[in-house]
């Protein structure tokens, strides 16, 4: 089932090309990856699909419905329910683990009682919850990670957008949070479109990998068909 479709979008930053005739179709519950180096336009997808941007032409479309087209957003970031994780994680310092996850629940008007059992049930599942009251700046950069994917999560989002999450951490951290985005996602059954630079990360996490050059989509196949092309001779 076609979850989110993308449709001759191209766009620009200050007059210069980013995306070019930029077509794309996301299954419900697909993990896709975009591979690509700096600047190739993949993280300008994932602010398109969030709302932040509008695509100076094509259209982009949820379930059906269309959200964005020709320079118009006609659905904002907040009625697309879509989580995201951002390089940088974006936790707000001030607010405990508690407070960062607690934000957007009270953003959309979430009971108390509903609030404590979200929160609760996200922080078991990605076993935080005994940092509940412990600020981002006292946590490992590991928790500071499950706690911005709990963030994105307890929301129930339709997917979950992730910006080069990983690129800050070591090699062995990378590979264990890697695994918990899998476990994660085999427990709740978001659409994860996942962006990265990183090849062996892109090919561990996905089922689909595109790999993106200078705005536009260069191959796409499966994780197997991807790994081929890069052993080719």
């Amino acid at each position: 089932m076609t979850f989110l479709t993308i449709t001759s979008v191209t766009t620009s930053y200050n007059g210069q090309p980013v995306l070019h005739d930029f077509s794309l179709e996301i299954e419900k519950g697909e993990r896709l990856v975009i591979l690509g180096p700096s600047g190739c336009g993949k993280t300008t997808v994932l602010r398109l699909l969030a709302g932040f941007i509008a695509p100076d032409s094509g259209s982009i479309s949820i379930e059906g419905d269309l959200v964005a087209a020709d320079g118009k957003t006609i659905t904002g970031p907040e009625a697309r329910h879509f989580g995201m994780v951002f390089q940088d994680l974006a936790l707000w310092p001030h607010l405990s683990v508690k407070g960062n996850l607690e934000f957007g629940l009270k953003a959309k008007h979430v009971t108390k009682e509903k609030r404590e059992q979200l929160i609760a049930e996200m922080l078991d599942l990605v076993q935080m919850s005994e940092y509940i009251h412990a600020k981002p700046g006292e946590l490992s950069g590991g928790q500071q990670q499950r706690v911005a994917l709990a963030r994105a999560l307890v929301l129930h989002p339709k997917a979950l957008l992730m910006d080069e999450p990983l690129s800050s951490l070591d090699v062995d951290l990378n590979e264990r949070i890697r695994k918990e985005i899998l476990r994660l996602h085999n427990t709740l059954g978001f659409t994860l479109i996942y962006v990265t630079h990183d090849r062996e990360e892109a090919l561990d996490i996905g089922t689909r990998v595109l790999i993106m050059e200078k705005g536009r989509i260069e191959r796409s196949g499966s994780v197997k068909e991807i790994r081929h092309y890069f052993e080719r001779p």
